[in-house]
């Protein structure tokens, strides 16, 4: 039998793996260029990079966040992403055991960092990656729920969420909420279940400190019209409910 730390251990591994695949993706789709084929190069000198390179999180650091040919600057979020996939996979297995909404719950996880990369480069939250999340998710509640009752009120919750997003979006004519949102919000709902509300109430309180933050560390220009994606509050809410288990609305009712 597998002890639990060594579980822990290759899901890390695999995590991050999956987060360097996973980055690549969502770097080479937008440019309409394969993710199936073709060698990864450095943005700048275009070398080709080796095992050497590509090893999750020890590479970034045995590099000290720099090519190995050109000595290029690598941003730390490459190494950040894996480094936080690896972290989820192993809380994952921790929180749910090795039961057989896990595999589910873990490729979930892969395709909402896609989304994440996605929409914090393009500003864009891909449509077919977000049913897949969606699809993942109903997998996920129908394997978790001890019964059909409980089944069915996870998903009027997932769908009072979402149906709260899209009319925020419809109401403000997309100024407070993109329409991307409301799925990504349905298939996190679904993932997490009874923790839906409170991971909706940590997204908006992570995103208001974030733009508190961005708003006080402004000089001059205006003060208001900042658009930043909020996909990325999301997932952090979402998660961070559901593995903490901690209820906030101890602190607002």
């Amino acid at each position: 039998m597998i002890s639990p730390p060594l579980i822990s251990f290759s899901l890390f591994v695999l995590g991050a793996l999956c987060a360097s695949f996973t980055g690549v993706i969502a770097e080479r789709i937008h440019t309409g260029q394969s993710w199936v084929s073709g060698r990864s190069r450095c943005n700048s000198c275009r070398a080709l990079l080796d095992f050497r390179d590509l090893l999750p999180i020890v590479s970034w650091f045995v590099h000290v966040g720099r090519c190995r040919v050109c000595r290029a600057r690598i941003p730390a979020a490459y190494a950040i992403a894996e480094l936080i996939l690896g972290t989820a996979f192993v809380l994952a297995y921790h929180a749910l055991g090795l039961v057989s909404a896990l595999p589910f719950f873990l490729v979930a996880l892969v395709v909402l960092l896609f989304i994440v990369l996605y929409d914090l480069r393009h500003m864009v939250v891909p449509t077919n990656a977000s049913n897949v999340l969606i699809v993942l998710g109903l997998i996920v509640a129908f394997l978790r729920a001890p019964s059909v009752k409980e089944f069915g009120l996870v998903l009027a919750t997932a769908g009072i969420i979402a149906l709260f997003f899209f009319l925020m979006h419809v109401l403000s004519k997309g100024r407070a909420m993109g329409l991307g949102d409301a799925p990504i919000a349905l298939a996190l709902s679904l993932l997490v279940g009874i923790y839906a509300f409170a991971g909706l109430l940590f997204s908006f309180w992570i995103g208001a400190l974030y733009g508190i933050a961005v708003l006080s560390t402004r000089r001059g220009g205006p003060r208001m019209g900042i658009e930043v994606p909020f996909v990325p509050f999301l997932a952090l809410g979402y998660l961070l409910a559901f593995f903490s288990t901690w209820n906030p609305f101890v602190f607002v009712l």
